[in-house]
Parts: C-alpha cells; sequence; structure tokens
C-alpha cells in the first residue's frame, strides 16, 4: 500500500501534499528564462538550466562536464579568468560584482551574457542573462551620441566660417554707407542709403542670431562678467531704436527709477542685447502709437539686487494660444507675422536663453490689436556704492572739460575695402593713420614709429593679427618706462573663443565687423580717454 505525505491545509482547507525539494530544483532549472549554471572549482560544468539550449543552441547534456571558458570569446578570457578568481576568492560579506562577457553559440555566433555569480562550499552558482540586445543598443546610442556631437561640432564651424565670409563684406557695405551718410547728399540720395543702411543692419543682426544659436547650442556661450556702468549699457540700445521710432512717427518714451543707475557687475554687451532685442520687436511690430521702455531697480537688505526692466508697445500683440510659442526658436506668432514684418523668430529664444544664463527670467504679455509688454528680471550685484558712483560724477563736473588730441593710429588689415571703411570714420577724427597689409608690416611700423593706438585685423597672410599683438607686446616688454599701446582687434571672427584668443594674444577688446563709426569711434574713447 502507498503512503502519501500530508502538510498542513491550504486556504481552501484541503491537505497539500509535500514538496520534494530536488523535484522543485530540477523544475526551477527547466523553466528558468536566465541561464543558470553550477560548476566547480577547476571550471567544470557540473549542471546548467535548459534555457541555455534555447539562448545559446546546447542542450544542458551536452554542457555537462565540460570547461565552461572554452565557450567564452578569446578576447574576453584574460577579464572573465580575473572575474572567476574574485568570485573563488570573495569574502562572503563582500558584494556581488557582474561581469559581462561573450560566449559562442552552437552555431559560431557570440551572445552577450552578464554574470552573477557567488561560492558556496565547492562549487560555483552563477546566473546570467542575454544583454546582447541591450549592449548593442547602449553602443548604438554611443555611437549616435558621438555623430550627433561631430554633427554639431561641424555645424559650429561651418557657422562660424560663414559669419566670417558673411561679416567681412558687410564691413564694407555698412562702414562705407554710415561715412556716405554723413556727407551732404539730396533727399532721394538720402532715402537710398537710408533704405540701404536698415537692409545691410537687418542683415547683420541675422548672422548675428544665427551665430548666438550656434554657440548656445554647442555650449560656448559664456557671460562676460565686469564692472560697467548701467547708463553706457542703456544707452546705445536705446539711441538706436529712438532713431528708428521717430522715423516711423512713434512716441518713444522711458520711464527710469532714479536709483536704477551705477557701477555694476555683469555682462553689459549682454543685457543691451537682450534690451535691444526688445525694443527691435517693439518698434517693428507698431504702426502707430508708442513703445515704453521702463527700468527699476530692487534693493533690499539681504536680497540680490534685481534689475527689471519692460518694454510696451501698441502694437499687433498676440493672443493667448500663441503664447507658449513666443520664446522657440524659429517662432512667431503666426505665419502672416513673417510675411508682414520679416524676420526669423530668434529673437525672443536668444533674450530668453541669455536671461536664464544670468539667473534671471523674461515673461510677455499681450492683447491682440492693442499691444504687447514684456518684462526681464536680473539679478545684479552693485561694483560700488550709489554714494560712490554720484561722489565719482560730482568730481568729474568740478575738474570741467579736459583738454583732446588727435591720435596717431596704426592699422593692421588686408582687405582693402575694409582698410577704406576705417579711414572713412576716423576722418577728421585723427591726426595720422598708418595703413599696413599684413601682421609683419604693423610689427615692423610700430617698431619704427610711435602710436596713441593699434587696430588689428585677426586673419591676415603673412603673420596674423594675433601673433602680430603677441609680437608687439614683446617689443613693449623690452622698452620698460614705455607706456602701453592699446590694441583693439577688428575681426569678422565674432565667436566667444576668437574674443577669447585676442584678450589672451594681449588685445585690449575686441570689436566684430561689421563696424559703424559709433562703435568704433566710441571703443577708441574707451581705449583712449586723454
Amino acid at each position: 500500500m502507498t503512503t502519501v505525505a500530508f502538510a498542513a491545509a491550504s486556504s481552501t482547507g484541503q491537505p497539500q501534499p509535500q514538496r520534494d525539494p530536488a523535484a522543485d530544483l530540477a523544475t526551477f532549472f527547466d523553466v528558468s528564462l536566465d541561464l543558470l549554471v553550477i560548476r566547480d572549482l577547476e571550471g567544470v560544468i557540473v549542471r546548467v538550466s535548459a534555457s541555455w539550449a534555447s539562448t545559446l543552441g546546447y542542450r544542458p547534456d551536452e554542457l555537462v562536464g565540460r570547461a565552461i571558458l572554452s565557450l567564452v570569446h578569446p578576447d574576453d578570457l584574460p577579464a572573465t579568468l580575473d572575474s572567476a578568481t574574485e568570485v573563488e576568492n570573495r569574502r562572503p560579506d563582500a558584494p556581488v560584482r557582474g561581469h559581462v562577457n561573450r560566449y559562442r553559440h552552437r552555431d559560431g555566433h557570440y551572445v552577450t551574457l552578464e554574470w552573477r555569480a557567488q561560492k558556496f562550499g565547492d562549487r560555483i552558482y552563477a546566473v546570467a542573462r542575454d544583454v546582447t540586445a541591450k549592449i548593442a543598443a547602449e553602443q548604438a546610442l554611443i555611437e549616435a551620441k558621438a555623430a550627433a556631437e561631430t554633427a554639431n561640432r561641424a555645424k559650429s564651424d561651418f557657422l562660424a566660417n560663414m559669419s566670417h565670409e558673411i561679416r567681412t563684406p558687410l564691413n564694407g557695405v555698412i562702414g562705407i554707407i554710415d561715412a556716405l551718410a554723413r556727407t551732404p547728399l539730396a533727399p532721394e540720395q538720402a532715402e537710398m542709403v537710408g533704405l540701404i543702411s536698415t537692409s545691410g543692419v537687418t542683415l547683420e543682426r541675422l548672422v548675428s542670431d544665427m551665430l548666438d544659436v550656434s554657440r548656445i547650442e554647442a555650449g560656448k556661450l559664456e557671460l562676460e562678467l565686469r564692472p560697467f556702468d548701467l547708463d553706457e549699457a542703456l544707452t546705445a540700445p536705446l539711441d538706436t531704436q529712438r532713431l528708428r521710432a521717430e522715423d516711423k512717427g512713434l512716441g518713444f518714451h522711458v520711464e527710469r527709477a532714479p536709483n536704477a543707475r551705477g557701477v555694476f557687475i555683469g555682462d553689459s554687451v549682454r543685457i543691451s542685447q537682450i534690451l535691444g532685442n526688445l525694443l527691435s520687436n517693439a518698434v517693428k511690430f507698431t504702426a502707430e502709437g508708442s513703445v515704453i521702455a521702463r527700468f527699476a531697480l530692487t534693493e533690499d537688505d539681504g536680497a540680490p539686487t534685481l534689475l527689471s526692466f519692460e518694454v510696451e508697445d501698441t502694437g499687433v500683440g498676440f493672443d493667448a494660444e500663441h503664447d507658449a510659442q513666443l520664446f522657440q526658436r524659429f517662432s512667431q506668432a503666426d505665419a502672416s507675422i513673417t510675411r508682414r514684418f520679416g524676420g526669423t523668430g530668434l529673437g525672443l529664444s536668444i533674450c530668453r536663453s541669455l536671461t536664464e544664463m544670468m539667473g534671471g527670467r523674461i515673461t510677455g504679455a499681450s492683447t491682440p490689436g492693442v499691444g504687447s509688454r514684456f518684462r526681464v528680471e536680473l539679478p545684479l550685484p552693485r561694483a560700488q556704492s550709489l554714494r560712490d558712483y554720484d561722489a565719482r560724477d560730482l568730481a568729474a563736473l568740478a575738474a570741467g572739460p579736459q583738454p583732446s588730441r588727435l591720435l596717431r593710429v596704426l592699422l593692421a588689415e588686408d582687405h582693402p575695402v575694409n582698410q577704406r571703411v576705417v579711414q572713412l570714420i576716423l576722418a577728421g577724427h585723427v591726426e595720422e593713420i598708418v595703413t599696413v597689409d599684413d601682421g609683419a608690416q604693423a610689427v615692423a611700423a610700430f617698431e619704427a614709429g610711435t602710436f596713441d593706438v593699434v587696430l588689428m585685423d585677426m586673419q591676415m597672410p603673412c603673420m596674423d593679427g594675433l601673433t602680430a599683438t603677441r609680437a608687439i607686446r614683446a617689443l613693449e616688454a623690452a622698452r620698460p618706462g614705455v607706456p602701453r599701446t592699446p590694441i583693439l582687434m577688428l575681426s569678422a571672427n565674432a565667436m566667444a573663443e576668437h574674443r577669447d584668443a585676442a584678450r589672451d594674444a594681449g588685445a585690449d577688446l575686441h570689436l566684430a565687423k561689421p563696424v559703424t563709426a559709433r562703435d568704433l569711434l566710441t571703443t577708441l574713447a574707451m581705449l583712449t580717454p586723454s
């Protein structure tokens, strides 16, 4: 008579037969989807799961008694041996390390496996999982990332080169038109010059916007934190857009809090760019009415100083459904905006990126047909107290006007049109301009004469501007007691690394082409205050 042993009753109240541990283990080896293996310390397989057949094509009985390392890819053997040694000598409380290698399939190809193993007595118990697809996907992701980075670098290099090639002739167009506009012209001629000037400025802004987007995407746009006068940072965009507004018959009003002045620490160029973009859009999209710029400064004890400015217009506006698209690249409120007013839709995107890089925020609100209002808030620490700033201005007024003199200028520029642009701009503002065609001639002229300032192109034949600047600084170092001569780098290379290279070579400032009379004369005044 057969005797059957029963365990405790189940939840249904029916007694359950006792399980045979050996049968459970056999079942586990039969149903496991992962690869299970038991081997001895010599590396000989004692038992494997049925899943080896589906994953590697071997029946379990074919593998028992076989050296497990005979299946490993030859290139993976050294690392596999190291892993086996680590498992055999691992302390009981040490963490289990994983290992990845390739095992040969029965048909000859290799499968990538990820292993976990533990020693117990004179046996090694291990489990593996097929990660061939996972590793292939990770490798594809790495290759795709590398390809994307290469493509991004190529795009950045292409945009930088195109920027240089476009800026060089554009410098001639804008510079000569700027000089021509300051000569006596008939009304019809003045109108044509104005149209050419407007088109040139639009093209220059397009090139600058594309270059800024490229630098932002590549993570290469860096802020320059230095002391600056807020008045100087705001004057240029306000004056420029005031003239545009007046040409359209628009009112242009500036409201400024009394404490919104002084010397601060920040990137004045980028702050001017943000304000200029917002004002330019306001003037462009407003056919009648006015544009208002408001400036305020919040200074609370213990809180960062916060500069805020608003630009409000009475233009076309936009509705709520287009609000979310405002700060996206290449996006405008609707297609009719592009047809009526032009533009790439990059300006607001660049404003947002620059604002966020400075730790601030930008918002916009509008009513269609009524107008728009954009607000920017930027943390901006003071470089000196407002009391000290006002005291400095009072001292300058008390000293009275200082005598000025004409300058001797050394111009190193290989492009004939760009040479003529600078000569036309500086006519009547300098005593003499000595013009040379390359860096080597510039160094020779500097060694032979005395100059108040050097205007240096960056890319020239024979010797480039960076090499020439370093050579000039070396000549100065050999003349103790002689005052340092300011060097202004004039270049169609307008990326951050170009400005850094100019500064590292010894240049005082970098001015990107195209160069206008205002830009050049203002910069020269900064470099030669006497």
